[in-house]
């Protein structure tokens, strides 16, 4: 019987800062291309959202933004605002076989939404 596959962090952004949210935008999470590159997140990529300033979760798709820009459209502008902290993340269902060799890329950023450190976080060893 084959085991049903698992789900693993597979990409993140660590603290980047809102710069502004849309409301009248039609939907997404606009990011800095840079940061969506160095995290291995391609555009329309389903992600969630974690607000640091508020607790607030939500999950949308990420379109290629400004550099250094983080900002909530649409309805997801009202889960936060400017200046707040938040992690962006997308995850992968693996199989068991790939596992092994699974590396999630963590992108840790300053408060300008530049890329400090990219970090590769294994589940096995």
């Amino acid at each position: 019987m084959r085991m049903p596959g698992r789900c693993f962090l597979n990409a993140k952004v660590h603290g980047a800062t809102i710069t502004r949210a849309n409301p009248d935008y039609h939907g997404s999470l606009s990011v800095d291309t840079r940061l969506l590159e160095a995290a291995g997140i391609l555009p329309y990529e389903q992600v969630d959202v974690y607000n640091l300033g508020n607790g607030e979760r939500l999950t949308t798709y990420a379109i290629p933004g400004g550099p250094g820009e983080i900002c909530l459209n649409g309805a997801a502008a009202l889960r936060g605002e400017a200046g707040q902290k938040v992690i962006v993340a997308a995850y992968a269902w693996l199989d068991q076989d790939e596992i092994k060799n699974h590396a999630a890329h963590v992108v840790l950023v300053d408060e300008d939404n530049n890329i400090e450190q990219v970090l590769e976080q294994r589940p096995c060893g």
